[in-house]
């Protein structure tokens, strides 16, 4: 008697909502005081679903300054991320906090914002140095790329163990073609399963268009999202939007 097939089908885990709360500390630091109370806001957060938090610690610090960053890493129980330029400063302190994952990002010190990812084959050797000090403390290593598969495999090269897409470009390209926003960043986010990476994403991700992100690339790690999850809180609350963003995760 032949023995029946079994159908094996793959499901995914569910990929992980990281808040980042750096625009909660923008709001405070524009009145003084501790108003929004940046600590309580991502105990809240975590209280709420969400399952990682993110800080982007810039050197002017007009949003999260240093000692909130020391003070929330005994207060976190998912996951810590810090992001941001690798000068020394913050390495050191990324390697005295030491969070669950530094997320490299090439800023330089005067931009509003991230609009580019890492050009890994040029600072390979730099980049190399970087991620081999960070693992000797422990800490998960995520590379900010553009969506440019060449970028991801100088990644995997360098020895990160994820790389988080900038997504920047698909969230501007998704209003106009949605289809054409997925094709683009196809071949970065395969090439980053193809070679074993872990694979995060962020920047300019929303209620509108993170659905459709995690629905054609199901093995994302994470999403780190901040000023539109912000955003959406005014009008939603915090607990009702990460309860939206986190139905998008599914």
């Amino acid at each position: 008697m032949p023995i029946p097939k079994i159908l094996c089908i793959f499901v995914p885990e569910m990929t992980r909502l990281s808040v980042n709360i750096n625009k909660v500390a923008t709001l405070r630091n524009a009145r003084g005081g501790n108003l929004p109370d940046v600590l309580k806001f991502a105990q809240d957060c975590e209280r709420f679903g969400a399952q990682g938090i993110t800080v982007h610690p810039r050197p002017d610090e007009r949003h999260i300054r240093r000692a909130d960053v020391y003070a929330l890493k005994p207060l976190i129980q998912t996951e810590l991320n810090i992001e941001g330029n690798p000068e020394p400063p913050f390495v050191a302190l990324v390697n005295e906090v030491l969070p669950t994952q530094v997320t490299l990002v090439p800023d330089a010190t005067e931009q509003l914002t991230s609009n580019h990812g890492w050009d890994t084959i040029t600072y390979r050797d730099h980049l190399t140095r970087l991620t081999q000090d960070f693992h000797r403390h422990g800490i998960r290593v995520s590379i900010f790329v553009d969506a440019d598969p060449q970028m991801v495999e100088g990644a995997k090269q360098i020895g990160a163990d994820r790389v988080e897409l900038y997504t920047g470009p698909y969230a501007e390209l998704f209003d106009q073609d949605p289809d054409a926003a997925i094709v683009m960043y196809r071949p970065a986010a395969e090439k980053a399963r193809e070679l074993g990476l872990g694979l995060n994403a962020g920047h300019d991700l929303n209620l509108r268009n993170l659905r459709p992100f995690i629905t054609a690339f199901p093995w994302v790690d994470e999403v780190s999202i901040g000023h539109a999850l912000i955003a959406d809180a005014l009008y939603l609350g915090i607990e009702e939007t990460i309860k939206q963003y986190l139905l998008c995760c599914k």
